[in-house]
């Protein structure tokens, strides 16, 4: 027996979801390095996601209570050593120096998190629980909430002309994106306008540093 659809509902069905995908606009999944990447930040539109910068390993994480995060106590909490200082300063030098506009710096509550955000001097810094690390993740509703949380922050556009700074953890960036960070690694998303947004590239402190020397040099070739 021969069955026909013809006139069906399903292949009326079909023909809207054929068409839909025809005119469903592609996602961009298009990396950006290096020069590429810089140029497009200039242009404002995107979210720069930071893990703080290095810290001394030899410390730990005491929480006892809620709150025990924002001690700047290096016997009680992890902390930024001083190679992780003079890396935060230097990374936020380099965007400056090449120009990408900042709209807003938003850090985890944690010292180590607010600290590499003050001294990358990009903006006032405002604290937010949304990109809290995970290892307190029970006083914030769980690792799945903090994710989600995360998520919807990266997937928020930048003021028009402007990008966004996010200091938060690593634990974090992999839960709410796939992408784990170093430590002072700079991870770039770009809002998808649906509520989502792309993984676009990602700089180490050094490659930051190495695009803005770069920068000057032909600065002042030019202007020799």
């Amino acid at each position: 027996m021969q069955y026909t659809f013809f006139g069906s509902p399903w292949l009326v069905l079909l023909a809207l979801l054929i068409s839909y995908s025809a005119g469903a606009p592609a996602r961009d999944t298009v990396l950006l390095s290096g020069e590429a990447l810089i140029q497009a930040l200039r242009g404002g539109g995107y979210n720069m996601y930071f893990r703080h910068a290095a810290t001394d390993w030899s410390q730990g994480d005491d929480v006892r209570a809620a709150g025990d995060w924002v001690s700047c106590d290096d016997s009680r909490i992890r902390q930024l050593s001083d190679g992780g200082r003079r890396t935060a300063r230097e990374v936020g030098e380099a965007i400056r120096t090449l120009g990408i506009p900042v709209g807003r710096v938003l850090a985890s509550p944690y010292c180590r998190t607010v600290e590499t955000a003050r001294l990358m001097a990009l903006g006032p810094v405002e604290t937010t629980t949304d990109i809290m690390n995970l290892r307190v993740a029970d006083y914030f509703g769980g690792r799945a909430a903090i994710a989600r949380r995360a998520r919807a922050r990266l997937a928020v556009p930048p003021t028009q002309g402007t990008n966004i700074v996010l200091v938060a953890h690593g634990n974090v960036a992999r839960e709410a994106t796939d992408v784990y960070p170093g430590e002072g690694e700079g991870v770039v998303f770009r809002p998808d306008g649906s509520g989502g947004f792309v993984f676009v590239g990602r700089l180490v402190p050094d490659q930051w540093v190495r695009l803005a020397e770069a920068l000057a040099g032909k600065e002042q070739k030019v202007s020799q």
